[in-house]
């Protein structure tokens, strides 16, 4: 079996050595991009702007050197801080001053960037690196622009949705999660009614909102109308023609649904204005049954509510209706890494770069992003898995997460299993597996000039109308006019350009 060594630069990089001497050949076809350098060729000169995570690493560290030497590159890398960091990008942008590999986000003005050509298209090349074309091509379709692909993204599981909840409350009940709209209504309702923690009090809820219950890919109403069968943030039919999921019937059923709960008091009254960490709390002190999260937050749930209940059991479950699992897609990254043409000059060196972010999801260097050093940070185990040894995850944390969350890797590819409590390692894999049950935003990498104007202040108005109807303010006839504001106040244009652009890739 071939194996790959790297070079002896340190007695931690030894480690790495060691590390790298354990695992097995890499994935694909022998040779190609995803060799170990020869030494015949001068190390590639990289320099990227990545975001800064905790404190920068020193330079020159151990976990830096080991890519070096894999990778056969000379890193100058840039730490942006987070908070900074698109005002950043912004300032590189507008001057053509960049790195080799830079870090971006979806921006506007990033799209505007890739629109003007100040970035390499990559997609007709990815074919050749097998780490790259071993992904799900939806990983690419959710950065793309006009349908091409300019960037490399930093991968994220897109199927993470889940439901966390009580399993002892809900064993004491004699329950089971549900599958239908009824099914929900009759499961919180018991769940708030029943006494499932035998306090003898009325001290609990079956689920809670907080005030951001309807925002983002974290939205609770898409979440649920999705696994329902409807559609994630936009449906869009045979001829092109898009829909809002507001205005389907899965996503009013939901609507009803909170409506009636609220009506009822059987979520909290003051969800409006409730924060998401508040929330949070109220799972913590056994006063909530389910929640709506994603899947490895079952482990830290469990972890929290440990300390104040021993006894609690929790466990997690995929969203699932009348069609099966369904769970409404995530964007699949942390932003994206293109690469500037005006520090890239040549097609040969772009490969060159493409061939540096293919390495690094090779089994030598996903174990290092993703475990850490062995010895250091981690040991196998004898089952063929990994675990974290001594203070090694907060080591971890503090030496290698800079890395891992800036570079292409993605947990349970090209690295062994991790081992932990089962709730762990089960919402580990669920996350891994819920890529087969996606449902996806078909208007996600679409272009709509009013959207881009006036996007946030539709979603507000919409999502404002959301929060009224569930809480009595409005009826059924009053969320209609609000819908049909926001149709007359652009959202009829947003449909229309939708389309437009829709039918403009579809041509191609």
């Amino acid at each position: 079996m071939k194996k790959n060594k790297l070079a002896l630069v340190s007695s931690a990089v030894v480690a790495v050595s060691l590390l790298t001497a354990a695992c097995g050949k890499p994935a694909g076809p022998e040779g190609g991009q995803g060799a170990a350098p020869s030494g015949t060729e001068a190390p590639l000169q990289l320099s990227i702007a990545i975001a800064q995570v905790g404190d920068i690493p020193a330079k020159g560290n151990a976990v830096e050197q080991a890519i070096e030497k894999y990778t056969n590159t000379k890193l100058d890398i840039q730490w942006i801080p987070s908070a900074a960091f698109n005002d950043k990008v912004n300032v590189m942008l507008a001057s053509n001053e960049m790195p080799k590999l830079l870090k971006v986000n979806q921006t506007p003005n990033v799209v505007n960037a890739i629109e003007s050509q100040l970035f390499w298209e990559i997609g007709p090349l990815l074919k050749n690196y097998k780490n790259i074309a071993a992904q799900n091509e939806q990983f690419f379709q959710n950065i793309s622009v006009e349908g091409k692909m300019y960037g490399i993204p930093l991968y994220r599981n897109m199927g993470r949705g889940a439901i966390v909840y009580r399993k002892d409350w809900l064993d004491q009940l004699g329950l089971k999660i549900p599958k239908t709209i009824d099914g929900w209504y009759d499961t919180l309702r018991a769940l708030t009614l029943n006494d499932p923690d035998k306090n003898g009090k009325n001290d609990t809820y079956g689920i809670v909102l907080n005030k951001t219950y309807n925002q983002g890919a974290a939205s609770m109403l898409t979440r649920l109308a999705v696994a329902m069968g409807g559609v994630n943030k936009w449906g869009v039919d045979k001829d092109g023609n898009f829909t809002p999921e507001f205005m389907t019937k899965e996503f009013a059923d939901v609507l009803k649904l909170f409506r009636r709960l609220y009506e009822e008091k059987l979520i909290n009254q003051d969800f409006a204005v409730l924060d998401a960490t508040e929330a949070e709390k109220l799972f913590d002190t056994s006063r909530v049954g389910v929640r709506f999260a994603v899947a490895t937050n079952g482990k830290s749930q469990q972890d929290r509510l440990s300390k104040t209940a021993p006894t609690a059991v929790v466990d997690v479950a995929s969203f699932e209706g009348p069609q099966g699992i369904r769970i409404s897609s995530e964007n699949g990254n942390n932003g994206f890494l293109v690469v500037p043409k005006s520090s890239v000059k040549t097609e040969a060196e772009l490969k060159r770069v493409l061939a540096f972010l293919d390495k690094l999801m090779d089994p030598d260097m996903s174990t290092l992003l993703l475990r850490g050093i062995e010895g250091t940070h981690f040991a196998k185990t004898s089952d063929n898995r990994t675990e974290f040894i001594g203070d090694g995850f907060n080591v971890f944390q503090r030496e290698v997460k800079p890395y891992r969350d800036n570079l292409p890797v993605l947990e349970g590819y090209n690295v062994a299993p991790l081992k932990d409590v089962p709730i762990g390692e089960k919402g580990t894999k669920m996350e891994a597996d819920g890529i087969k049950y996606i449902v996806s935003n078909p208007a996600l990498t679409l272009t709509s000039a009013t959207f881009s104007e006036r996007g946030q202040e539709l979603e507000q108005q919409i999502n404002d109308a959301q929060t009224k109807f569930i809480m009595g303010k409005i009826d059924e006839a009053g969320y209609q006019d609000e819908i049909a504001k926001w149709k007359k106040a652009g959202g009829d244009k947003i449909m229309a350009e939708y389309k437009e652009s829709y039918l403009k890739l579809r041509k191609k």
